[in-house]
């Protein structure tokens, strides 16, 4: 599938390699359904960089994804595949890299972002959403709310469930790091719309893997189906954090 590669300065001047894939819709799901998902670009954070993560991990989703109507945008974070700079254990500077690509993305294609994070890349995407008011929707893949998962990335958490926006939860029912319980106790304290999806069968890096890419990709084309105007609109108009995020940006882009 063709890509086009790019490079994208992160906020303390990082340099993120950054994949496009270009919708290809490969079955028809109606004018409509095509419009909503057509509406919203998904940008895609890799699993953990420190146990080998990067944006090739993410390929298949992304092939998958755009095959079901979205644009698709991967990049590697710090210290990952062709990006520079090193990666943290907590995944705190690589918020920032997530909120350069949203901003870039948005700016490249005039489009509201679908912000997916796979596994460790679903709290660090998380952290993005109150400084990302480009993100209407946000789907985390795997995310890591364990007791021992909350050791490195146990300071996203707060952000993503006080995300007004509507998000996606999908969880392996034999993930590793995360038990069904924890994900419902956690969800549950979330504000505005907020779902999970189980994956009977599989656990945490099976659900990461190739042979999933497909149903997973189904799971998030059905989320963005249901919701109003396609999830367009979402995050903002559902008291989301979108002002602040719009000042924050400003900030950073006058520093």
């Amino acid at each position: 599938m063709k890509q086009e590669q790019h490079e994208v300065l992160s906020t303390d001047h990082v340099k993120l390699c950054v994949n496009t894939w270009p919708a290809r819709p490969s079955f028809d799901g109606g004018e409509y359904e095509q419009q909503k998902k057509q509406a919203l670009l998904a940008v895609i954070v890799h699993p953990y960089t420190r146990m080998g993560g990067s944006q090739a991990v993410t390929q298949g989703l992304a092939e998958s994804l755009c095959l079901r109507g979205f644009n698709v945008v991967t990049f590697d974070l710090r210290g990952a595949g062709k990006s520079t700079g090193h990666a943290s254990f907590t995944g705190e500077p690589e918020v920032g890299d997530v909120m350069a690509v949203c901003r870039w993305a948005a700016d490249k294609y005039s489009q509201r972002i679908l912000l997916v994070g796979s596994s460790a890349g679903a709290p660090i995407a998380g952290s993005a959403l109150p400084h990302c008011p480009q993100v209407d929707l946000y789907v985390g893949i795997g995310y890591t709310f364990g007791i021992f998962s909350s050791l490195l990335f146990g300071s996203h958490y707060a952000p993503v469930l006080a995300w007004a926006g509507p998000k996606l939860f999908i969880m392996g029912a034999k993930d590793e790091f995360t038990t069904k319980k924890q994900l419902e106790a956690r969800v549950a304290k979330a504000q505005g719309v907020a779902t999970t999806a189980i994956v009977e069968g599989v656990g945490h890096f099976g659900l990461e893997g190739p042979a999933y890419d497909q149903e997973v990709a189904k799971i998030v084309g059905e989320f963005v189906a249901e919701q109003p105007h396609g999830g367009v609109g979402g995050g903002p108009a559902a008291g989301g954090a979108g002002a602040d995020g719009e000042k924050d940006a400003a900030k950073e882009g006058s520093s």
